[in-house]
C-alpha cells in the first residue's frame, strides 16, 4: 500500500471519529437545572458583593472544575424585565442601593412563568451563572451578575 493511500485513509479515519465526537456532544441531553437540588440560596446583594470583593473566590466556589456552574437561588426586587434577541425574557433583581443585580435570562419552556411579575415584585429564581459581577473599567460601569436557564420559584 503506498504511502498516499496511507495518508488518505488516516485522514478519512480522522474525519469520521470527529464527526462521531462532535455527533456525541450536540445530541447529549441539556443540564436540567430546573429539576436539579440547589447547591446555593442567596439575595441578589450578597451574590453580586461577594463577586464584587473577590472575584476568583466566587469563581472557585460556583464553578466546578469543568466551567460548569453550581445550581442557585436568588432572591431579590425586580428592578427590570426585557426581552433578549432569541425572545426569553430577562428579568432584573437589583435593590436601588445595589452597585449591580443580577441578570436572569429564563429559557422558552420558563417564559411563560414571567407574565405575572411586575417591577416591585420580591421573587426567587433558579439557576445557574454564565458570569459575576464587575466593574468595567474601560465603559466605567458595574457588570451585573448573570444567571441563564432560570425559572421563577416563588412570587
Amino acid at each position: 500500500m503506498s504511502i498516499k493511500k496511507k495518508i488518505i485513509i488516516a485522514l478519512g479515519l480522522g474525519i469520521v471519529i470527529a464527526g462521531i465526537i462532535g455527533a456525541v456532544l450536540f445530541f447529549q441531553p441539556h443540564r436540567d437545572v430546573q429539576n436539579t437540588t440547589t447547591d446555593f440560596s442567596y439575595s441578589a446583594s450578597e451574590i453580586v458583593n461577594e463577586y464584587l470583593t473577590d472575584s476568583e473566590k466566587a469563581n472557585n466556589k460556583y464553578l466546578d472544575e469543568e466551567g460548569n456552574s453550581k445550581v442557585l437561588e436568588i432572591k431579590g426586587i425586580v428592578a427590570k424585565i426585557s426581552e433578549d434577541f432569541n425572545k426569553q425574557k430577562v428579568v432584573l433583581l437589583k435593590s436601588d442601593s445595589d452597585k449591580a443585580g443580577v441578570s436572569c435570562t429564563f429559557t422558552a419552556e420558563t417564559n411563560p412563568h414571567t407574565l405575572n411579575i411586575k417591577i416591585g415584585d420580591k421573587i426567587t429564581v433558579k439557576g445557574v451563572i454564565r458570569s459575576g459581577a464587575a466593574f468595567d473599567t474601560d465603559l466605567d460601569m458595574y457588570e451585573n451578575v448573570i444567571l441563564e436557564k432560570c425559572d421563577v420559584i416563588t412570587k
